[in-house]
């Protein structure tokens, strides 16, 4: 059994993430803390990434989509957002940790402290399977208005929540795209027209 002052050390994660190598410090309390999720995992293979595109990260944890997109987007920018505090901290000492001097996590509710004039290239976000109908409408409205035309949203889904997905996709965005459909897990795209 671990003790107290064992468990409140920062755990480690070494993981190849879009063909780059990254360490990952986590606590408890974050989203998987132990190991990289399945579903971003699955996610990670199917990501398309141009190396200047300027992407956010939405509810980014302690970065892993974020840092594995600033790391095969060099002449980019990865902006990451999550409302947990803690999460925020550890996305911004892992991009230290990392050399990821192009990415940066701040603290916002969705894209509520996204600056409103900026614009991305791609946004991804492994959703929360109890992030709620309310929020994700918030959330595909915001992001259509902060995608430039021809931009990506790309998302991971619980596989409960494809249906869902791909129907709000094509109310907000007009098309919808399953790139990959795992055991647990959905990859659904579409595209600001």
């Amino acid at each position: 059994m671990a003790t107290i002052d064992e468990l409140k050390k920062d755990l480690l994660i070494e993981a190849e993430l879009m063909g780059k190598p990254l360490k990952l410090a986590t606590t408890w309390g974050i989203f998987s803390p132990r190991e990289i999720d399945s579903g971003t995992d699955l996610f990670l293979k199917y990501l398309d990434i141009k190396e200047d595109d300027i992407a956010l990260d939405i509810g980014c944890g302690y970065g892993p989509l974020g840092l594995a997109i600033a790391a095969n987007a060099p002449k980019g920018q990865v902006h990451m957002v999550d409302k947990d505090f803690v999460a925020v901290d550890y996305a911004n000492k892992n991009a230290q940790k990392n050399n990821l001097g192009n990415a940066k996590a701040y603290l916002s509710n969705g894209l509520s402290a996204v600056p409103k004039d900026m614009m991305f290239t791609t946004v991804v976000s492994n959703v929360p399977a109890k992030v709620g109908k309310e929020m994700l409408s918030i959330l595909l409205h915001d992001v259509h208005d902060h995608l430039e035309p021809g931009g990506q949203f790309v998302v991971v889904t619980i596989n409960g929540l494809r249906q869902y997905m791909k129907r709000n996709f094509m109310e907000v965005f007009g098309n919808y795209d399953k790139v990959k459909q795992g055991k647990d897990y959905t990859i659904s795209r579409c595209v600001k027209q």
